[in-house]
């Protein structure tokens, strides 16, 4: 790696860091479910403003994506670099925060605020130092990468960019860990009805748990595909009314995942035979498909070796890291699905993700900004002097 990159990304890290520190409790504090991002989306167009991005450079799309060029001209292609700003809780008042000497806590702290921190700061070096570019770099703070947001942030960014990018970084996740590849999914609702009725006076009746849970039973049981890695989960069951009711109706939600599209077409036959094995006279089960994402393509995409190498070097060279290349569920998979070179790279140290105990080392932040602005500074055809 650049030696003079590695320098300017580890001295600004460390002269921001106070800084960087003071905008993740503000951040982390602002609500954003999925598919309600706006407070978070708003504040963020309002803070790059505010460090000297110009008014016309940033926008917000429909989907509550924040979009920032940095390109200063155009040109046929451009590089994303993109973190999520929704966390997968409820939650539409001021998230809970609180911090010691070394940790901070709340809620989507680490996934994604602080990734998201590390970024919104590393653009920042951009905006004020205003450097010529080989290609225009895109900014993005994307919605709805958590649960049922089903990746449409990043879905209505690819419809609106079609072919232009070249490649694409997201951050997520925790320092060392390096998503390479996409494990794609489909969920489903699945609601099952019956005649219902009192449970002494209608005993034999036909019970919507009941149906369910002998459903789930042989969902679990089924034989998966052994191309390539495959599970299957269900993660939500509601259902009945009284301990005296014979239940009319119960749903849950279902999901299965795989890194190959060939296991998910496999996985998607054998579930549409189980509901249809399942279905009896007096009981009625109807599926909704609630979330598709796309597995890898079956082909590497060109440049996808140099970008994984790139954010290796990083790694090891200014966090002190040795990468661990994963399959996961990111917004990579939307570009890696198209066949354009993406990657996922995690820029922070923490635990307990998707649990209101979540928590970030207040220290790794440093390590992760420099491995944010280095990555951003390969495509830098000329570096500030200071």
């Amino acid at each position: 790696m650049d030696e003079r990159i590695c320098e300017l990304a580890r001295a600004y890290a460390r002269e921001v860091y106070e800084e960087e520190l003071e905008l993740l409790r503000r951040l982390a504090r602002i609500p954003a479910p999925s598919h309600h991002e706006e407070r978070r989306a708003e504040f963020i167009r309002q803070w790059l403003i505010e460090q000297g991005a110009p008014v016309d450079s940033v926008r917000i799309d429909e989907a509550n994506n924040v979009i920032l060029s940095l390109g200063g001209e155009e040109h046929e292609e451009c590089a994303v670099f993109s973190a999520h700003t929704d966390v997968v809780f409820p939650d539409t008042d001021e998230l809970p925060l609180r911090e010691d000497e070394t940790r901070l806590y709340a809620p989507g702290v680490g996934d994604d605020t602080a990734n998201l921190v590390g970024l919104l700061m590393a653009t920042r070096f951009f905006i004020r130092h205003k450097l010529p570019l080989d290609r225009d770099i895109l900014v993005v703070a994307n919605s709805c990468e958590e649960g049922l947001g089903n990746l449409e942030g990043t879905r209505t960014l690819f419809r609106a960019l079609k072919r232009r990018v070249h490649e694409f970084t997201s951050f997520d996740l925790y320092l060392g860990m390096h998503v390479t590849s996409a494990v794609g999914s489909h969920r489903w609702r699945v609601r099952c009805t019956t005649e219902g009725g009192h449970s002494w006076e209608n005993f034999g009746r036909d019970n919507a748990i009941e149906a369910l849970c002998s459903f789930i039973e042989d969902l679990y049981a089924m034989e998966l595909p052994k191309e390539a890695k495959t599970t299957v989960n269900v993660g939500r069951f509601v259902g009945g009314t009284t301990v005296n009711s014979i239940a009319e109706e119960a749903a849950v939600l279902v999901e299965y995942r795989s890194a190959s599209e060939e296991c998910l077409e496999q996985m998607y036959g054998k579930f549409v035979a189980l509901v249809e094995e399942h279905l009896r006279e007096n009981t009625r089960i109807d599926v909704e498909l609630i979330g598709r994402r796309p597995a890898s393509g079956t082909a590497v995409p060109a440049g996808q070796q140099a970008l994984v190498e790139a954010a290796d070097e990083a790694l090891r060279t200014l966090a002190g890291e040795k990468p661990i290349h994963q399959e996961s569920s990111t917004d990579a998979n939307i570009p890696l699905s198209l066949g354009i070179a993406a990657h996922t790279v995690g820029a922070v140290e923490g635990d307990l993700l998707h649990t209101r105990e979540e928590w970030v080392e207040k220290a790794s932040l440093r390590r992760g900004l420099a491995v944010i602005l280095a990555l951003m500074l390969a495509h830098a055809k000329a570096l500030p002097r200071t």
